[in-house]
Order: C-alpha cells, then structure tokens, then sequence
C-alpha cells in the first residue's frame, strides 16, 4: 500500500534522532528488548482493518483501561519502565515512542534495522478488550487476528512469529514457562530451527507450536531456518508494515 507520510518538523525529527539514541542505551543496559517489542506490538495488533481502528498510531496503551486487557501482562512492564524516558521527550506522540521502543529493540540485539517513520498521533480514548492473539488457540485463530482483523499475510504471521526469538514467557503472565529460545536476548533464525528440532526449553504457546503443521506456514519455518539473511530480510518488511497499520494511507 502507497503511504503518505505526515511532514513533521526539524525539532521532532531531532527529538525522534535523540529518543532513539536514548532507547538504544536503554533498552541495552535494562536487557528490556523483549518487553519493548512487545509494547510495539501489542500497540500495534490491535488494528482493524475494516474500521480503521486500533492502530499503532494511536498511543492508546498508556491507559489503565487498555493497559488491564488480560493479553497486556507484560507490556504493561515495558510501559512503566520507559515512562521515565518518555518523560524526556514531551514532544513525541506516546504512539511514535512505542514504535520507535520497537525498533531500537530488535536493532540492539542483533536483528535488522526496521525503518521508521514518524508522524502518529495519540488517540484521546482505549480501546476495547479483546483484538490480540489468544496464544492458547491454533493457526485459524493466528489468520483471523493477523489476516481478516489486520490485513496481514500469512507470511507476515510466520515471519513476525519469529519475533519471538527475544523474550520468555512467565507463568503469571501469560501461564507458560521458560524461553522461545536458547539465547532470549539476541535476535536470531532460533526461533525456527528450534521449532522444527522440538527442543523442549522453548516455545510454549500452542500459537508456536501449530505452525510447522500448517501446510503453508510449514515451508515458510523451514526457509527461515535455512536461511537467517532471509528472515532478516522479510522481518524487516513485516515488521514495518505491522508499525505502520492505518498510518499514513494514502
């Protein structure tokens, strides 16, 4: 789709070039990258195509209402812990912050860079509960929330899945266990190729584990196993489009 991005001025586009460098820090010395994707994310699926809402321009995880959905265990974390640094930056939308928080996390932990554009304006209400994955269900759930309710593609599921190389999961969050992967801290193909090997340390969401049975979401998990210049590669492009849900449309 053809974007038409908003012009902003010098000082938010400075602004942008200084959060970034903050959050770079950051999000290093706080091993938090997990917990920022996740916010950048999780503010991001909550898009609806056919309503337009729901965006990751709309900033609308800062509040308690939104922040209370059962599916917000854990982002609600990343959210407390950057509010210091936002804080810094008046100036950018709560939305281009967590985005940006997004982008900064894969970046410092070995993945791609992500572009990032800015321009999104907060939203002045939450939204309702009940627009984000259920890890528990299986591939007819992953293409209902990702397909019909986003727009994406059933290789924006496989590879954006693979976002999940970073983090854990926690028992009182979520009600699994342990992490996806070997090293939870570094962006890699892992997540893949422990899929397919079945290593037992990791990858506990039901959501993980029914895409090598998906006769299209199969052959996808072995490419990027095969190969991480190509899962950096479609990541990057996913990833961006996920960031940019109902922004900028032309």
């Amino acid at each position: 789709m053809t974007k038409n991005y908003p012009t902003v001025s010098e000082e938010y586009k400075k602004a942008v070039e200084k959060a970034k460098k903050k959050l770079r820090s950051f999000i290093a010395s706080n091993n938090c990258a997990p917990l920022a994707l996740r916010l950048a994310w999780h503010s991001a699926a909550t898009f609806d195509v056919k309503t337009k809402t729901g965006c990751p321009s709309s900033g609308t995880m800062k509040y308690p209402a939104e922040l209370a959905h059962g599916a917000n265990n854990g982002p609600d974390i990343a959210l407390r812990l950057l509010e210091s640094l936002k804080e810094q930056f008046p100036m950018l939308s709560y939305a281009d912050f967590y985005q940006l928080a997004g982008v900064v996390a894969v970046e410092v932990t070995g993945g791609p860079e992500v572009p990032f554009h800015p321009g999104r304006e907060d939203k002045p209400e939450p939204l309702p509960e009940g627009r984000l994955r259920d890890a528990t269900k299986g591939t007819d759930h992953l293409r209902q929330v990702f397909s019909v309710q986003m727009g994406l593609s059933d290789q924006d599921i496989v590879v954006l899945s693979g976002g999940h190389t970073l983090g854990r999961c926690h028992k009182e969050r979520s009600g699994f266990e342990g992490p996806w992967t070997t090293n939870p801290l570094i962006f890699d193909n892992s997540y893949f190729t422990e899929l397919l090997a079945g290593e037992k340390e990791g990858l506990h969401f039901p959501s993980d584990k029914a895409l090598p049975g998906d006769p299209v979401f199969r052959p996808l998990v072995e490419k990027y196993a095969k190969d991480e210049d190509a899962f950096f590669a479609d990541y990057a492009e996913a990833h961006l489009k996920l960031s940019e849900l109902g922004f900028a449309d032309a």
